[in-house]
């Protein structure tokens, strides 16, 4: 199983949910009185179930580190989604984000979610492969593809499970099984929050691209070169952002699957 930073969690789930939560409807938070949010991490989807549920909202995962973020509002719990701690039915609703894109079996990580819900059981997951970024900077869009594409190649697990994540519900044994698209859009014009200067300022260091290294495919001379290209790109990136002439928009597809336990 993969592991994240507090720093990359909070960026990548940076305001999602921020505008609309249609997408969330199937899970019934309203109806729920309690709420189980695996792989949690700093706990952004854990809000966010708390505002939408008058109901018992836990969060869990097995980073200790990550939870210390997420103690903030209600209880939480150090877990493996593989293994959870609790009872049979112990919650109304048993759900995860972008969690099953890390793990090589997620039907059966679902199953385990099932064991624990007495009525629902869903999964907020990307598709990775189907990432659009637009930007001011020529090259941006075509590096970050060319990126993407070493991802997809080199994960170990299904990063762009998003788009088929119903086949592990119905595999796990779930009936009744929807799914909704929510497009996560990210932009980033001026006036820049720190947070934008400063991821600016990593794609001219070539940082952020550098922590990813082991996670993509190709020889140490192609990423090397890719490296290169996108420090240059980087460094355009930082001029127009002191010109304040910078603009990008990234789209995330997701896809919110929710499954019935038992028909319920």
């Amino acid at each position: 199983m993969r592991r994240f930073g507090a720093d990359y969690l909070t960026e990548t789930r940076r305001g999602m949910w921020e505008d609309s939560r249609d997408a969330l409807a199937d899970l019934r938070l309203s109806d729920a009185t309690a709420v189980l949010d695996v792989g949690c991490g700093t706990g952004e989807l854990t809000a966010v179930l708390r505002e939408e549920s008058s109901g018992r909202v836990v969060g869990l995962d097995r980073d200790s580190e990550l939870l210390a973020h997420a103690r903030n509002g209600g209880p939480v719990v150090r877990g493996d989604a593989r293994s959870l701690p609790f009872p049979d039915d112990a919650f109304d609703v048993v759900v995860c984000q972008a969690l099953l894109v890390n793990l090589p079996d997620p039907a059966a990580v679902v199953r385990e979610f099932a064991r624990v819900a007495r009525e629902r059981v869903a999964a907020i997951e990307p598709d990775n492969a189907a990432v659009t970024v637009d930007s001011t900077v020529d090259a941006e869009a075509a590096l970050a593809r060319r990126a993407r594409e070493r991802y997809l190649r080199g994960a170990e697990t299904d990063v762009a499970l998003g788009a088929n994540a119903r086949a592990a519900f119905e595999d796990a044994g779930l009936v009744d099984v929807r799914s909704r698209r929510y497009d996560h859009e990210r932009v980033v014009e001026p006036p820049y929050a720190d947070h934008e200067v400063a991821a600016a300022t990593r794609k001219a260091s070539g940082a952020d691209l550098r922590e990813r290294r082991g996670t993509m495919a190709g020889s140490e001379e192609e990423l090397d070169a890719l490296r290169e290209s996108w420090r240059d790109m980087g460094r355009e990136v930082v001029r127009q952002v002191r010109d304040e002439a910078y603009e990008r928009r990234e789209v995330v597809p997701f896809h919110v699957v929710v499954g019935h336990v038992g028909g319920g």
